[in-house]
This record gives C-alpha cells, sequence and structure tokens, in this order.
C-alpha cells in the first residue's frame, strides 16, 4: 500500500535530501483519509507523494511540516474539521491527530587536523550520528575510518565548503589554524571551535581583529573549546568538544570551558606530537 511512499523516502534519504514524513494516528469522526494514511513533504511544503486528507487539511500538514523540517524537532497536530471558522474549515466534521517527523541528512562535521584528540572526535562523532570529513596532510585513512571524506590536499581551502548547517573543529596544532577559522566564521558555520592553549587562541583571534573579522563574528567561536570537564587526557578534551557540540545541537545548557594549566599542558604535549 505504501510501496511507492517508502521507495521516495529511501530514495530521498540516499541523496541526503530533507522531508517531512506526515502520518495520520488518530480520526474522530467523518474524514477523506484514514489512520495510518502518510505523506511525505519537501523543504518547499510540497506533498510529494501519499495522502493525509485533502483541501484545508493537507494545507495545514504542508505548514506544520515546514516548521517541523525549521526546529528538526517532530510534532503531533490536531486538524478540526468541524469547525470552518477554528477549524480547517472542511465539512468532513471530523478531527485528526497527525504526527510529523523529519527526516534529515546527518549534520556534517569537518575535523580539520589529526592526532589523538582529532581521532577520538571521529570516533564520538560517528556514534553521535555525524557525517565526518577530515582534512589534513597528515590524517591517513587506517587513523580515520570513520570520515565518509579524508582530504589530504586541500593547499587554497576549497576541497571542503562550509555552511550554516556545518560543525567545524580546527585542532591543526598551529597549522593554518588561523586561515581555517576564518573561512569558517566566513561559511557561518553552526558550531567553530578552536583546540589551541590559550595563548594560541588569543594569538589566532587577534588575528582574526587584524583581518577585519567583527568582534559579534569572533564571539561566535569556542576558543578554548569543549564544556568545562576538567579533561587532563586527550580523549577527554575530545569528549568535551563533542559534549559542547551535542549541548548547542540539542539545546541543553552549557558549562563553558576554562582551560585550567594542565588542561593547556595537554594540548602543548599534542601540538608536539603531530609535528614533523
Amino acid at each position: 500500500m505504501f510501496a511507492d511512499l517508502y521507495t521516495k523516502a529511501a530514495e530521498l534519504a540516499s541523496q541526503g535530501r530533507p522531508f517531512a514524513i506526515a502520518t495520520v494516528v488518530r480520526v474522530e469522526g467523518s474524514s477523506s483519509a484514514r489512520r495510518g494514511s502518510k505523506a511525505l513533504i519537501d523543504p518547499s511544503g510540497k506533498l510529494l507523494v501519499g495522502w493525509v486528507g485533502g483541501g484545508c487539511a493537507e494545507s495545514a500538514v504542508r505548514s506544520e511540516a515546514l516548521a517541523c523540517l525549521e526546529t528538526e524537532k517532530p510534532r503531533l497536530i490536531t486538524v478540526d474539521m468541524s469547525d470552518e471558522v477554528l477549524g480547517v474549515g472542511m465539512p468532513c466534521g471530523g478531527t485528526m491527530d497527525i504526527f510529523i517527523e523529519p527526516v534529515l541528512p546527518k549534520p556534517e562535521f569537518l575535523i580539520v587536523g589529526h592526532g589523538r584528540i582529532a581521532e577520538t572526535l571521529a570516533v564520538l562523532g560517528d556514534l553521535m550520528g555525524f557525517a565526518i570529513t577530515v582534512n589534513d596532510p597528515g590524517a591517513e585513512r587506517s587513523a580515520f575510518p570513520q570520515a565518509e571524506r579524508l582530504v589530504t590536499e586541500d593547499f587554497d581551502l576549497t576541497e571542503t565548503p562550509i555552511g550554516p548547517k556545518s560543525f567545524v573543529v580546527i585542532a591543526t596544532q598551529h597549522k593554518r589554524d588561523h586561515l581555517w577559522l576564518k573561512k569558517a566564521l566566513a561559511g557561518n558555520a553552526a558550531y567553530v571551535a578552536l583546540i589551541a592553549s590559550h595563548h594560541r587562541a588569543a594569538l589566532v583571534l587577534d588575528y582574526l581583529r587584524g583581518e577585519g573579522v567583527s568582534e559579534d563574528k569572533i564571539a561566535t567561536v569556542y576558543a578554548p573549546a569543549g564544556l568545562h570537564l576538567g579533561a587532563s587526557t586527550p580523549e577527554e578534551i575530545a569528549l568535551s568538544v563533542m559534549s559542547q557540540m551535542v549541548a548547542l545541537r540539542r539545546g541543553g545548557e552549557q558549562i563553558l570551558n576554562r582551560h585550567d594549566a594542565y588542561t593547556d599542558a595537554v594540548i602543548r604535549q599534542c601540538e608536539a606530537d603531530v609535528r614533523p
């Protein structure tokens, strides 16, 4: 019965295109749709396939589907077809509860750099459902099996586009970190973090100011990166960064990192470990 719908849903998902699934979960009184009826709606509000009722009922579902895709959260709506003033103005005389669920591509997670912190971030990012790209000349496939893309040649920083849905962590240990930070801010990335000591972070942020980057933009950079967990190993630093990413994505409370001297020392040791 729903073969075409499921085929279309699989096609959209394989292409990384967002859409919403609307399912009628309750019907009371007269309705043109039955319980279990489904439809797919794209980000323009177009009903691609399926049926959840015609006329104004469909219009209401399409409108709610757009809001659902924007907030990235499912919602349950009630369509009242018995009240032409307060409802959707249809003569059916019934009501429907419709569950609308967004189906979204994996969020993009760009890790710039290599080493133990970057490797652990890739492991955690994969577990958290991110689509991982690693960009660094020294990155090896054996160290980043979770990465969907591994970019080792990108001299002009054009191989990995950055957009508003991107999460970017820069862990290059001084190597062109200022350039990557400028690129991430220019792309309006959803999250931009710099893994560096306090001293290095201050230098990089001063460079951005010298390049004319506004204070509002600079204020969006997480440097030092991560939540304040008292991290004392590269793996714990990676965990603090991933925790911050999840908190930002899910609207959780953030206790910003206040790197102590020991955490700074761990980062400096990581910098020494990856230098040729």
